[in-house]
Order: structure tokens, then C-alpha cells, then sequence
């Protein structure tokens, strides 16, 4: 579902896929190619957020005054008030407060917690609760590429299988 606040309707790009399950409301952006899976929320009423293009926001997450790159992997149960680069994964159930950051080609680990105002430089691997942090690997680069990958195929067949986008629904004009 998608719905306008103070003024603000979510921009959703043709090409995205965003569920019918999913609820976006205000100063939300997503991106071309880009996909919103079921029982996630992107709040644009505290402040804006952006997809970027080729990235996937999975089940469960909640996003805050976001920005998210493109070629970003968000994972199932993420709490999100941070900006993160391009070409990451966040790993299940992380948490990254406000402030976070996250830099191009890095993964933050499941159930890692990033603190207010934390930064994982580019190349990094941010792990653990609270945080800790270390260079990248090409295994794990691979992985990061593997993931989106993965989450793009998976959009097209949704598409191709006649899902459609939230406000193309019967009733769901924000």
C-alpha cells in the first residue's frame, strides 16, 4: 500500500517492484529495477528515503530517513536510519541507528548493530553488536554481487508473473 503524507505520495520508478503487501508512505523514493518485498515499511514521514536502483528491501524491514545506493541488498528484519553506499549487503536482522553510514562494497553482517553516527569505510565488513570492523575479502565482494543478483532475477518473475505494483491496486490511491 502506498500512501501520501503532508502533501508527499511515493515516487515508485515503472520498472520497480514493490509488493502489495509492502506500505510506503510520504517522501519515499525507489528506483528504477529496484524491489520492495512483502510486510516492509518505508516511513517517509520523519524525513526522506531513496532506493537506488537495482537494490531490494526485504521482508520485514523498516526504513527511516534512508538513503540507500544502488546495487544494495537490504535483508529480512533490518531497522534502517543510516545511508549506505552502493553494491552492499545488509544482513539479516541489523540494526544501523541514526547516522550510520556505510560506504561502497561493504557488508554489514546479520545481527550486527551499528551505533549513532558510526561509519564503515568502503571495503569494509562491519560485524558484531556493537560493531567491529574489517576489510573486505573478494569472496565476500562476490557475495554482495551474488545477493543482487539473486533479488533481481527474482523481481522479473514477479513481474512476469502478472504481480503488479502497490498503487496499481483497486483502492490503494494514496
Amino acid at each position: 500500500m502506498q500512501r501520501a503524507f503532508e502533501g508527499t505520495t511515493p515516487s515508485i520508478a515503472d520498472s520497480a517492484f514493490v509488493s502489495e503487501m509492502a506500505y510506503l508512505i510520504g517522501d519515499v523514493t525507489v528506483a528504477e529495477n529496484a524491489s520492495v518485498w512483502p510486510f516492509t515499511c518505508l516511513r517517509g514521514d520523519y524525513g526522506p528515503i531513496s532506493v537506488g536502483a537495482d537494490s531490494n528491501v526485504q521482508d520485514f524491514t523498516m526504513l527511516h530517513e534512508a538513503t540507500i545506493g544502488s546495487g544494495v541488498t537490504i535483508g529480512h528484519n533490518v531497522v534502517d536510519r543510516a545511508t549506505v553506499g552502493d553494491d552492499v549487503l545488509v544482513g539479516i536482522s541489523s540494526t544501523l541507528l541514526p547516522g550510520a553510514t556505510v560506504g561502497d562494497d561493504c557488508i554489514v553482517a546479520a545481527g550486527t548493530l551499528l551505533r549513532e553516527e558510526q561509519e564503515v569505510p568502503s571495503g569494509h565488513m562491519a560485524y558484531g553488536a556493537p560493531a567491529e570492523i574489517r576489510p573486505l575479502s573478494e569472496d565476500h565482494r562476490e557475495q554482495i554481487r551474488w545477493y543482487c543478483e539473486e533479488y533481481l532475477a527474482l523481481a522479473e518473475r514477479y513481474r512476469n508473473d502478472g504481480a503488479v505494483r502497490g498503487d496499481e491496486r483497486e483502492g490503494n490511491q494514496g
